[in-house]
Formats: structure tokens, sequence, C-alpha cells
């Protein structure tokens, strides 16, 4: 069994920063990546940033120059530090892994957390 627990969601005003949370838990034998998504009111879910074992990563546009990813891999915990913040990154950031356990492999979700940008 895997958990994904996370935290770091809030309200801020616009040009704020935020830093979420991501950690891993469970019968985890390698993880090959983790990633944020999130859905906004009305819109589907979109990838915001990934990063690979390898040290890869891939961001949306919309956050290019503006958010972070990072990993802890002793923590088996990513991180995404949201700068310069905007009204539109209002959403629910899911976190996202990609990993084997010592039964098999699979992705894996978190609960969400609600991040609220104001104008």
């Amino acid at each position: 069994q895997v958990q994904l627990v996370e935290s770091g969601g809030g309200l801020v005003q616009a040009g704020g920063s935020l830093r979420l949370s991501c950690a891993a838990s469970g019968s985890i034998v390698s993880i090959n990546a983790m990633g944020w998504y999130r859905r906004a009111p009305g819109k589907q879910r979109e990838l915001v940033a990934v990063l690979t074992i390898g040290g890869s990563t891939d961001y949306a546009d919309s956050v290019k120059g503006r958010f972070t990813i990072s990993r802890d891999n002793a923590k088996n915990t990513v991180y995404l530090q949201m700068n310069s913040l905007k009204p539109e990154d209002t959403a629910v950031y899911y976190c996202n892994t990609d990993l084997w356990t010592i039964v098999n492999h699979g992705s894996y979700w978190g609960q969400g957390t609600q991040v609220t940008v104001s104008s």
C-alpha cells in the first residue's frame, strides 16, 4: 500500500508564494517520477510539473519561470515552489507518483490540496 500526503496549500495574494509538499510512504522500492497536477473550477486536470528519477523536469508553459519542482530522494518527498502566483493558478493541486512497490508498478495520487490566489 502506498500513501501520498500533501501539504502546503492555502490562500495567498497575487504575487505571493507557496510551497507544496508531497511525501510518499509504504512498500516503495523505487520511484520513477513525481509530479504535480491541478484542476481549476470548470476545467480539466492539467500537468503542472514533473520530475523524473533521472532529474529531468517538465513544466506547463503557464508556470515556467515561476514554479520549481524539486525532490528529496531520502524522504520520498516532492516539492513545488510556487512564486509570483496569479489568480489563474487557483486550483486543487494533486501530487502524483509513478513507482514500483514490492508487489507491482503503479501510479498513485494524493488527496489534493487547495491553492487559492486572490487578486
